[in-house]
């Protein structure tokens, strides 16, 4: 049983990956199930057999992006470093998530996707909304520790440092890959440090 659990989890998330491939080279509006199908190499009645729908399928493809930056979040939160770090961190892993996935941007900003579906736009929000908590706790954290402006606004700051990868993630759609996300934000991390930073550290 629990192999064949394993084996459902792995193609349904090779589904929705195949999903946002789909999406960043054609929009949302020509995914068809039958395109998804072959882009994972199954026939279309293989792939009904994890989803019913194109609908489904799309949903999937939000959750794993929703799921992927809490994910992340976790992730650096469990290696050893500062607050401060950690945030350096999740801002170089939610760039590469960008890079490797560039269906993201449209599928969590296209209005097609969200044509009759207000559930999505609702699930999308709050997805985004808990991925900022964490974010407002980790700057919370280094301004507890000393490393961040105690007066500034956690929740904010947590909208700003979504702000340093949401523009750059659309260029990059735009762009179809010659804007490199990675390397805007590498450049872009000691501006928003500075941002951040008590008087202190600024002044050193």
């Amino acid at each position: 049983m629990a192999t064949q659990k394993l084996g459902t989890e792995v193609r349904q998330e090779q589904i929705a990956e195949a999903t946002l491939a789909l999406i960043a080279a054609k929009g949302v509006a020509k995914v068809s199930v039958a395109a998804v199908a072959r882009r994972v190499g199954v026939v279309p009645s293989a792939l009904y057999r994890h989803f019913t729908s194109k609908d489904e399928v799309l949903d999937a493809a939000m959750e794993m992006i929703l799921g992927r930056l809490l994910e992340n979040v976790d992730a650096v939160c469990a290696e050893p470093g500062s607050p401060v770090e950690h945030l350096e961190r999740l801002l170089i892993r939610h760039a590469r998530m960008i890079r490797q996935h560039s269906g993201i941007p449209q599928i969590l900003l296209s209005q097609d996707f969200y044509l009759h579906r207000p559930d999505r736009r609702r699930r999308v929000y709050a997805g985004i909304r808990a991925y900022l908590a964490r974010v407002a706790d980790l700057v919370s954290n280094a301004q507890k520790a000393g490393l961040a402006d105690p007066t500034i606004d956690a929740d904010t700051v947590s909208v700003l440092f979504l702000g340093l990868i949401q523009s750059p993630a659309i260029l990059e759609q735009m762009s179809k890959g010659r804007f490199d996300v990675e390397a805007h934000v590498s450049r872009s991390w000691p501006l928003f440090l500075r941002a951040i930073r008590p008087d202190k550290a600024n002044a050193s």
